[in-house]
């Protein structure tokens, strides 16, 4: 599924124009790499995805080529974890089973 398709089936879902809905996503995405590369914080939805960012220490590598041993500095990266729901749905191949207590 490709951004196009994604944002017609969200708006099929949600009742809304296809524009609304690519403007809801690209909105979206645009708070959480903002709130990403701030680096103090961390976005949540709970039990679906979560976002934040880490930072790498230097290290030592390799050349891969030449085996010459090389310095890699330090470098800020994003943590992207699958929640529960997420995790439940990809194991059972569909949407999420609701939980009975």
């Amino acid at each position: 599924m490709n951004k196009s398709d994604l944002i017609a089936a969200m708006a099929e879902r949600a009742g809304v124009s296809n524009k609304d809905a690519g403007a809801c996503l690209d909105a979206m995405f645009d708070v959480v790499a903002d709130a990403v590369a701030a680096g103090n914080e961390k976005v949540t939805v709970p039990g679906w995805i979560s976002f934040e960012q880490t930072i790498r220490k230097a290290r030592q590598g390799r050349n891969p080529q030449t085996g010459e041993a090389i310095s890699i500095p330090a470098s800020k990266a994003v943590k992207v974890s699958a929640g529960s729901k997420l995790k439940a749905a990809a194991k059972s191949g569909g949407p999420p089973m609701e939980m009975e207590m």
